[in-house]
This record gives structure tokens, sequence and C-alpha cells, in this order.
């Protein structure tokens, strides 16, 4: 069945069929995609009083494991900005639902840890968000899946991104 997409696809080979439209096939649909998703998840994260930042550094956290880390670190293994870092952890804070600590060997380092009403929130959330991500992708087999999410990974690899060493 057609889709928004394949409607401008076919407006662009009859006004300039010239040109290889096919990469627009392609990135209009993850742009049309990528709004659906954030619009999605950004409903499941506000149920929980989050926003997508938000429940990114308490799942970075949580994933992390104890002792959990610095905020450089977060930043390396998060999806949020360095520059978004520091006001997301006061924001985090002043919620209590992280704390920040000294290093008892370097007192210029600094951890960022879960507090417990930050581990239950990431932990009541996650369930939620992983059945909004079910339902997103409900119309895919298991096998389509694996082949989307490698189909992804060579065209990031292929863009640099590459996980933090």
């Amino acid at each position: 069945m057609p889709d928004h997409v394949d409607r401008i696809l076919e407006q662009w080979r009859t006004e300039r069929p010239d040109l290889d439209t096919s990469p627009m096939g392609v990135i209009g649909r993850l742009s049309r995609l990528s709004r659906l998703v954030d619009t999605a998840l950004g409903e499941t994260f506000a149920s929980h009083g989050l926003d997508r930042a938000s429940f990114d550094v308490l799942a970075t956290l949580r994933r992390s494991g104890r002792p959990y880390l610095t905020p450089a670190e977060l930043t390396r293994s998060s999806m949020v900005t360095s520059g978004a870092i520091t006001q997301r952890l006061d924001r985090l804070e002043a919620r209590e639902l992280v704390g920040r600590t000294r290093s008892p060997s370097d007192g210029r380092e600094v951890h960022v840890a879960l507090t417990p009403a930050g581990l239950a929130l990431v932990d009541r959330t996650l369930p939620d968000h992983l059945a909004t991500e079910n339902r997103l992708l409900a119309a895919l087999s298991p096998d389509e899946r694996a082949a989307l999410a490698d189909t992804l990974r060579n065209v990031l690899e292929s863009l640099g991104d590459a996980p933090p060493a």
C-alpha cells in the first residue's frame, strides 16, 4: 500500500525524472518514523513524570550498576550531550532521583548514583517503555526486527557512530 513518502517520490519522478530520489524513500521514512517514535516515547515518559533525556540518564545509571558513574562517564554512556548533563543532573538531584558524591580517593572526582526514589522510578518506567517500543514494532516479525537492527547498525557505523571506547 503506498504511503506518504511514495506520493512524494512520485511527484519528484514527475517533476525531476533526471534525479535519483531513492534516498528520499529511506530518509523520509526514517524522519517520519523518528517523529512518531519520539511522540509515543514522550507520552510514555510523561506518564511517569519524565522526559526522554531524564529517562536516558536514569536508565544509563541503572544499567551501569554500582558504583555508578562520573558525569563524564555518564555523558559517554548516555544519549545526552555533555552540555546537557550538568543541567539534567541538577534537575534530577532537585527531584531527589540522583545524588552526587565526591570520591573518597580523589576529592575532585564526583560520582552520580540513583537514589532509592530514582531506582524505583526507572524500574517502574522501563516496562512501560519496552511495551511502547514493542507496540511500535508490532508490524515486524522477530526476524524482521533483527534484520532492521542490523541494517541500521551498518548505516550508523558507516557514518562514524561507534560505541564509546
